[in-house]
């Protein structure tokens, strides 16, 4: 892995949320010593602190949608400090928060992308789609859209906030270790087709042909954004999160996952989100979470030659 500035950018807010506490999640894994980590893999940190917004109202669902003025606001702040860190030549890592905070970060992103001439591929790593629409979400919160949002479906305000709608094509996102899907949003991924690498492809496959088909077709004009939810991982693994389900990634095969992720050369962006510590035992999840991002940045237990 090659030695990045890495700009840490905290989003304190659950505001996408149906739980209480992921605006914890930036302390938590500054806690667990995520910039120590990132130094010893050779990284330049910068941590830009938290950024702030609206508080969180905790009201009902308004047409399909909770807080979404907030969650607009919010996702912008993101977005701004996001495309300015990558205008800056560095590497931002977004500490959410929750997931409803990738449209900012990846709408920034595709920005940049667009604006430098490269190919963006998101690697989405959840155990939920996030394909929700305000007509079949059963909550209405937010954090059951993004990817939605990012893919043209969803309030302007939010589908338009990387200057191009749709700011992801659905052929440039991989989602891994998906296992909760909503009804009707089931045929929402089905008529997008979105590429879906379920748990049972998993069980079936392996993480590593997984991984190889999810990373297959990078090159040196890729800009890898990973957008990492910290429930992809098993609730024995990760029980501080918001929304566990049950039969997530083992902690070996996150870490075959992240090693993989390091090996392409090709991460430049990273999402690290619905960490819970209001639901966590010891900072247990941070900690892992922070261990598998030092795997991303290179961490192996041997020195591996590649090709």
């Amino acid at each position: 892995m090659q030695a990045w500035d890495v700009s840490l950018i905290g989003v304190p807010t659950d505001v996408g949320a149906g739980a209480r506490g992921a605006s914890m999640g930036p302390e938590a894994l500054r806690v667990a010593g995520l910039t120590a980590r990132l130094q010893r893999r050779g990284q330049r940190v910068h941590d830009r602190g938290n950024l702030a917004g609206p508080p969180n109202p905790w009201l009902p669902a308004e047409q399909g949608y909770r807080h979404l003025d907030e969650v607009i606001a919010w996702n912008q702040r993101v977005h701004d400090a996001v495309y300015a860190e990558l205008q800056r030549g560095h590497f931002p890592i977004m500490l959410g928060g929750d997931h409803c905070l990738a449209i900012g970060s990846i709408s920034a992103v595709a920005r940049h992308c667009r604006a430098a001439g490269k190919t963006l591929r998101v690697l989405w790593l959840d155990a939920h789609t996030d394909f929700n629409t305000q007509l079949l979400t059963p909550s209405g919160n937010l954090h059951g859209m993004p990817v939605a949002c990012l893919c043209g479906s969803g309030p302007q305000a939010l589908t338009h906030l990387s200057g191009v709608c749709p700011a992801l094509q659905p052929a440039w996102l991989r989602q891994i270790g998906i296992r909760s899907v909503d009804e009707g949003e089931r045929c929402l991924v089905e008529q997008a087709a979105l590429a879906v690498y379920d748990m049972r492809h998993i069980d079936e496959a392996g993480m590593r042909a997984t991984m190889q088909a999810a990373l297959a077709g990078l090159d040196e004009g890729t800009h890898l954004h990973v957008s990492f939810d910290v429930d992809f991982l098993d609730p024995e693994v990760a029980p501080g999160v918001g929304t566990p389900v049950p039969g997530g990634a083992t902690y070996r095969e996150a870490q075959l996952c992240m090693e993989m992720i390091a090996d392409t050369g090709r991460m430049a962006s990273l999402d690290i989100v619905e960490l819970n510590p209001a639901l966590d035992v010891r900072n247990k999840t941070a900690i892992a979470a922070a261990e598998l991002v030092e795997s991303l940045f290179g961490k192996s237990t041997l020195i591996r030659r590649q090709g």
